[in-house]
């Protein structure tokens, strides 16, 4: 089996790469850095330097990797350095909202663009891309973090219709939005305070949550916004 984690460096990334080399450790694993290629290898595992929200980047990568059977996108971003996520339409600010829309919007389309052709040459794929349950428009019951939430929701949009299109393009290709619920990782360290301890997963949880998922699911469930405990969630 061929597997593509772009993200891997991350908190659920790397998470995922090494669940895949303990429970398929004849898998091979190719997964992306942005800066600097992290320390942790395996004879398995194949690390590829590129910035996702390029689509030269995407591209080149793509013609070193013709067949695919698994990609997993798990870049995301909630807040920088200077801008944390909004708590009112009076901090919303342009440049926040871009950043937002190419890091957690823009990849997966380009992604999808790009290795369509390497998911077609297997017999079952999978393309799954990390969401957020704040992206459901549905579930919106508190309002905020506006940048990220659109991102989400954008996102979202894309996957869905992604899925549509390869019901008939890509018919052993199950394509699903997964939401990992909040998970110790640098992306979410400034607000878990709040979290319940029960409810602030290790990433190894959530890499497990959605390793399982991808075991039991077929092309026939394509087309999902799917929780780490397996629920469906409304769009």
């Amino acid at each position: 089996m061929n597997v593509l984690v772009l993200g891997g460096t991350g908190g659920i990334g790397l998470a995922i790469v090494q669940q895949l080399l303990l429970i398929k450790p004849h898998t091979n694993i190719h997964a992306t850095f942005f800066h600097h290629q992290p320390q942790y290898q395996h004879s398995q595992l194949h690390w590829h330097q590129c910035d996702i929200t390029l689509e030269n980047h995407i591209k080149a990568l793509a013609k070193q990797l013709p067949q695919l059977d698994v990609v997993i996108n798990a870049v995301g971003m909630l807040h920088t350095t200077e801008h944390q996520p909004e708590k009112s339409i009076q901090q919303f600010d342009t440049n926040f909202f871009q950043t937002n829309i190419q890091t957690n919007t823009l990849p997966s389309l380009l992604i999808a663009k790009h290795f369509m052709a390497a998911l077609k040459t297997s017999s079952r794929s999978y393309f799954v891309t990390i969401s957020a349950k704040v992206g459901s428009i549905e579930d919106n019951k508190l309002g905020g973090w506006i940048s990220y939430r659109s991102s989400k929701a954008a996102l979202n949009m894309a996957i869905k219709t992604i899925s549509i299109e390869w019901r008939t393009k890509l018919p052993h290709c199950c394509v699903i939005a997964f939401h990992p619920g909040t998970t110790a990782s640098a992306l979410s360290k400034p607000f878990q305070r709040n979290i319940a301890s029960h409810k602030l997963f290790t990433p190894t949880y959530t890499a497990q949550c959605l390793l399982s998922l991808l075991a039991r699911l077929t092309p026939q469930e394509t087309g999902q916004f799917l929780s780490y405990d397996g629920n469906t969630l409304p769009w």
